[in-house]
């Protein structure tokens, strides 16, 4: 009996923890069986390219299947349009004129594609469109009108589908990943701060700060799904834009202090720093992720008392350390070094009150909801 309960208990904690791809899963599933009814139901030549359609549109939130579906339809209409044009208007009554044909679409329509990710179907509808009637001795322009009408068919089953059954908004995902990232700002927080006092290796401060850009990378791919939803007003939410730029300045933090932390601080004031640096740490860390599980609970920001208390008193040492002359003694780029440390952790403490103003709006969003 507690071993059922045990498999029960571990079940229900995989299906919460997976409940957006669980989603999506079953969204996929649902949209390519409709679509693949409805299709035979329209007597469509090919109902493979609605089902196709239906499953690539069907996207984890419905602000990216909106995106997918526009661009699905806009790349097939053109190279439908294109290729049937070509097929129509030169003749390829051989196998050789069919060669020319063939790189006559695919040349413009391969270029289109390449400078505008959009249109990334095209080439692919222009291919369908003139060799497809070889098979099935339908007409060019016939074969373009039927490609249109299965992929149209594909892509609105998808969106609405999307829209409907278990929807999944960007602004919980938006969340989701600005919480990671600020984890994950934390975690390399404490390991700059580290090399302060011991030096940090190259490839060390590359890999955390190339961990830090990717992970911004993909949240503004979902900040630019949230705002697709929200301009289509399919979902209500707080403007993502100042979350994101100052997560930006967060990392832009992150970098002035890791440029400091290539190199260890001299030893009398690494000795005098080392304590103010590591509650300075603590406190900063601690903040970040506390503002993370905020966002997740759309609940208020935390206290900043810690943060300003450490910085309080990071500053005092300072100000010692420069009574007693020993900051006179620092060879110019050390020098700069250790005032850049002191800027870039005052420049944090602000862009720890910008980033309390948008969790205080994301939790007064949750609301108005």
């Amino acid at each position: 009996m507690k071993r059922i309960t045990r498999l029960w208990t571990g079940l229900r904690a995989l299906v919460r923890h997976h409940r957006v791809q669980l989603a999506l899963s079953i969204r996929v599933t649902i949209a390519a069986l409709v679509s693949l009814a409805l299709a035979q139901l329209l007597h469509l030549p090919l109902p493979l390219w609605a089902v196709l359609t239906a499953v690539i549109v069907t996207q984890m939130s419905i602000g990216r299947s909106l995106k997918a579906t526009f661009d699905y339809l806009v790349g097939t209409l053109g190279g439908a349009i294109y290729g049937g044009a070509i097929g129509v208007l030169v003749p390829h009554s051989n196998e050789i004129a069919l060669l020319a044909v063939l790189a006559i679409a695919m040349a413009p329509l391969a270029l289109i594609a390449a400078i505008n990710p959009r249109f990334s179907v095209a080439p692919i509808t222009a291919i369908i469109v003139l060799l497809v009637p070889m098979m099935t001795h339908a007409s060019q322009i016939a074969s373009a009108i039927d490609r249109v009408l299965e992929v149209a068919l594909g892509g609105v089953i998808g969106f609405v589908v999307s829209l409907l059954l278990l929807p999944s908004n960007a602004h919980p995902l938006v969340a989701g990943a600005a919480a990671r990232t600020l984890d994950q700002m934390a975690r390399a927080l404490g390991e700059l701060l580290s090399g302060l006092t011991q030096g940090l290796d190259v490839d060390a401060l590359h890999r955390i700060q190339d961990g830090i850009g990717r992970a911004l990378v993909q949240l503004n791919v979902l900040g630019a799904e949230a705002e697709r939803e929200r301009s289509a007003r399919l979902a209500v939410g707080p403007d993502t834009g100042p979350l994101l730029r100052t997560l930006l300045r967060l990392r832009h933090d992150l970098v002035m202090i890791g440029r400091v932390a290539i190199s260890p601080l001299p030893e009398a004031f690494a000795m005098r720093l080392e304590s103010p640096l590591a509650h300075a740490g603590v406190a900063f860390a601690d903040y970040l992720r506390a503002t993370g599980a905020a966002l997740l609970a759309r609940r208020g920001p935390p206290s900043l008392n810690a943060v300003e208390s450490a910085l309080d008193a990071y500053a005092a040492e300072i100000v010692v350390l420069r009574r007693d002359g020993l900051t006179r003694s620092l060879p110019g780029d050390v020098a700069e070094r250790f005032f850049a440390l002191g800027f870039a952790l005052e420049q944090m403490h602000h862009n720890f009150k910008d980033l309390e103003r948008c969790v205080a709006e994301w939790a007064g969003s949750s609301k108005s909801l």
